[in-house]
């Protein structure tokens, strides 16, 4: 696999911070480490997000729109002239409950990636107990490709 440059890794960071809406905006999701090799996210403790009275039981949904956000984000930082994707199937295995106020931690990769398919897996985390993943999941997704990526689109926004 070609490396991937710094800079264009970072440039797609920018975008998809960008690009958030609805939900994921208020997630305040925050990139700690992009690589070709992977991406990990921050979710800082949201008690909106809970479900139970004292606020420290996340919403399972929460996590499953986390890990589907930062999976599309390993993508376009792993392959080259996608224009846009679509989530086909999306598995989530919830390991234990959610429960704390911690930031969440997610780490995701694409580990195979074909014309028009990518692949990826990740697991999430409390902040400080990387030995306690709470859910893991895995998904694949439709990748369309055309003359213009999607960051070079939204470069060309830009300018104009």
């Amino acid at each position: 696999m070609a490396e991937i440059s710094r800079e264009y890794m970072e440039q797609i960071a920018q975008m998809w911070n960008a690009r958030g809406k609805g939900l994921i905006t208020h997630m305040a999701l925050e990139i700690e480490n992009v690589s070709s090799e992977g991406v990990r996210v921050r979710m800082p403790f949201n008690p909106d997000f809970c479900v139970d009275k004292d606020q420290t039981l996340l919403h399972g949904g929460i996590l499953t729109a986390l890990l589907d956000s930062v999976f599309g984000l390993a993508n376009f930082v792993t392959i080259k002239g996608v224009s846009s994707m679509a989530t086909l199937d999306l598995r989530v295995d919830y390991l234990r409950a959610a429960r704390s106020r911690a930031d969440v931690i997610v780490s995701a990769h694409c580990f195979r990636k074909t014309r028009h398919i990518a692949f990826n897996a990740g697991n999430i985390w409390f902040d400080g107990h990387e030995d306690a993943e709470i859910a893991r999941g895995t998904a694949s997704f439709a990748l369309t490709r055309g003359d213009t990526s999607l960051l070079e689109a939204m470069t060309k926004g830009k300018a104009s």
